[in-house]
C-alpha cells in the first residue's frame, strides 16, 4: 500500500467501491454547506483502489506523521458508510490517541472538519459525544 498523502486540506478517503452513486453522493453531502449558517467543509477527496478494503491499523501505518503537515484526523469512507442509510464516515485521530475512532453522519462533518483542522476543538469533544452506536449526529441542544 502507498503512503496516505500529505495535502493542506483534510482527507475523505475512499476504501469502498462497491457503489459508486453512493460515494458520488457521498462527496456531494459532504461537500454542502450548511442551510443556515454556510459552513462547510475543507476536504481534498482521495478515491484509489491502492487503498480499498485498508484497515485503521493500516492506516496508521502508512500516514507520514512528521514536518510541518502532520495530519491529525483522517475521514475514512468505508463499507459501512457507503451501505449504511445515514452513510456514518469514519473519523480516526492519527494524534493525541492513534487509532482512536468515531463515526460522523454527513451533515455534522463540517463541524468535526472545521474545529479539529484549526484545533479549536479536540477529537475525543465529538468522539465522547457520540451516540451509542458511535456515530456523532451534533451536539445536544
Amino acid at each position: 500500500m502507498k503512503p496516505i498523502p500529505q495535502t493542506l486540506d483534510s482527507l475523505v478517503l475512499r476504501t469502498d467501491f462497491s457503489d459508486d452513486a453512493a460515494w458520488d453522493e457521498l462527496c456531494i453531502a459532504i461537500e454542502t454547506p450548511t442551510p443556515d449558517d454556510g459552513f462547510q467543509t475543507v476536504v481534498e477527496f482521495i478515491s484509489d483502489r491502492a487503498f480499498e478494503g485498508i484497515m485503521v491499523e493500516q492506516v496508521l501505518e502508512n500516514t507520514p506523521q512528521s514536518g510541518l503537515q502532520r495530519r491529525t484526523f483522517l475521514f475514512i469512507v468505508d463499507q459501512k458508510a457507503i451501505a449504511d442509510p445515514e452513510h456514518p464516515i469514519l473519523v480516526v485521530d492519527l494524534y493525541h490517541e492513534p487509532g482512536r475512532i468515531f463515526r460522523v453522519i454527513p451533515t455534522e462533518i463540517w463541524g468535526v472538519e472545521n474545529n479539529l483542522s484549526i484545533a479549536n476543538m479536540d477529537f475525543y469533544e465529538f468522539a465522547d459525544n457520540a451516540d451509542p452506536d458511535g456515530v456523532f449526529r451534533g451536539f445536544p441542544e
